[in-house]
């Protein structure tokens, strides 16, 4: 084992089994870990029923006070994870697209895929009525379909970020009038839920909502891992990536599908919550000193501010549950302001 100064990374091991650490990267990676969970105990506790951290844990292993289990096990754990699920997923998904366009506007919230994915959902729920089950094919569909024809308008021997960029964000305007025409033609009833929906919010969020994303989740993040580094070849340029043996649209490809269904999952099951996948990498690059958003940190970003701001809403105002929708908007819509002014300046 080798040592490392600041800024430098660390080496474990040798030869093909050497692991290389950023050392502040890694510190904040861990520092973010403790605050979700520290987040998670303030969430399990609090509420109109408190409970100590005891009780939670007693209440999840079975031997909990009267009447503890419900409030834990059916309200209060499956929205948290879906909080920290749904948080991770946008922030990776986020994290992927940025590197592949090279572009801090480059999210899936930006450039059409989280809007196809809420086309595909409202169109379940406002042409069907479907189940949870049923929205989830829809989103996951409506991101798959938009992100294919997105790809395939921006092809012009091969795929420039900035073109895609620019072809998602006319995509996404497309989508988001389709998205009203939907709501506007359908009854009252679907329309208010489709509307409620679009939003984006954690409110009513059961484990129906939490198992099939915790298994995509499961499936998706070993390829985003595994393709991560190929990103930073690819960044070199096309030439330059040919040359050193990687399989450059097929790659870009891959790493495309799976951020638009980390984005899609995700926007299943709590709607297309606006601007966790824009902030979270940047916010992560900058707190980790890396040049580049990685989608581990990305992702524990992601859970972090989705976490928080669900937290507040919960609590800002106690007689009514916001959706969580409004607080990253808010929040988000700042941040988007200053990141476009800054890229302004800068170019």
């Amino acid at each position: 084992m080798s040592t490392a100064v600041r800024g430098r990374p660390l080496r474990i091991g040798q030869g093909r089994l050497s692991i290389r650490l950023d050392i502040r990267a890694t510190v904040t990676c861990v520092v973010m870990l403790a605050t979700v969970v520290g987040l998670a105990v303030f969430s399990m506790t609090t509420g109109d029923y408190p409970l100590s951290a005891s009780e939670v844990v007693a209440t999840i292993l079975g031997a909990g006070p009267p009447g503890a289990e419900f409030i834990v096990l059916e309200l209060r754990l499956p929205r948290l994870l879906a909080a920290i699920l749904v948080g991770g997923a946008f922030g990776v998904s986020g994290a992927i697209m940025q590197r592949l366009t090279d572009n801090p506007l480059g999210s899936p919230d930006i450039i059409g895929f989280t809007m196809g994915a809420a086309t595909g959902a409202l169109s379940v729920i406002v042409l069907t009525g479907g189940g949870m089950l049923a929205v989830a094919g829809g989103a996951l569909a409506g991101g798959i379909v938009t992100s294919v024809l997105i790809y395939l308008l921006a092809f012009k021997q091969g795929v420039q970020g900035f073109r895609l960029v620019l072809i998602g964000i006319g995509m996404s305007a497309m989508l988001y009038a389709a998205n009203q025409f939907l709501i506007t033609h359908a009854s009252l009833r679907d329309a208010i839920a489709a509307a409620a929906w679009q939003v984006g919010g954690l409110n009513g969020r059961g484990w129906e909502h939490v198992e099939p994303l915790a298994w995509a989740m499961l499936a998706l993040l070993p390829f985003a891992v595994f393709f991560s580094h190929r990103l930073a070849i690819l960044q070199m340029g096309d030439d330059a990536a040919k040359a050193l043996g990687v399989r450059v649209e097929s790659t870009r490809f891959v790493l495309i599908m799976v951020s638009v269904a980390l984005a899609a999952i995700g926007t299943a099951v709590a709607g297309p919550i606006a601007f966790v996948a824009l902030a979270s990498p940047q916010i992560a690059r900058r707190v980790t000193g890396s040049p580049y958003p990685g989608p581990i940190s990305a992702g524990l970003m992601g859970a972090l501010l989705l976490l928080a701001s669900d937290l507040t809403v919960q609590h800002a105002i106690s007689d009514t549950q916001l959706p969580v929708g409004i607080a990253t908007g808010a929040i988000g819509g700042l941040y988007l302001a200053w990141l476009l002014a800054r890229e302004f300046r800068r170019r």
